[in-house]
């Protein structure tokens, strides 16, 4: 689902966490978590969209302890 759709749904409040039968999302950052997981799963973004765990430890890699 195109981003623009998503966030469209968000306004309208017409966007749900989960399944249909759940929660409506209220906050914009749980819908733009949303999207970006469903671009994730659509898989055509490789680059653009890398999975959760590479993106935390490239961020957690420079950092000392």
């Amino acid at each position: 689902m195109p981003s623009n759709q998503v966030m469209g749904k968000w306004k309208k409040g017409q966007l749900r966490s989960g399944s249909k039968s759940g929660p409506k999302v209220k906050n914009q950052k749980q819908a733009v978590a949303i999207m970006l997981s469903e671009k994730r799963k659509e898989g055509k973004h490789g680059g653009k969209y890398p999975d959760k765990k590479k993106a935390r430890n490239k961020r957690l890699e420079g950092k000392p302890l």
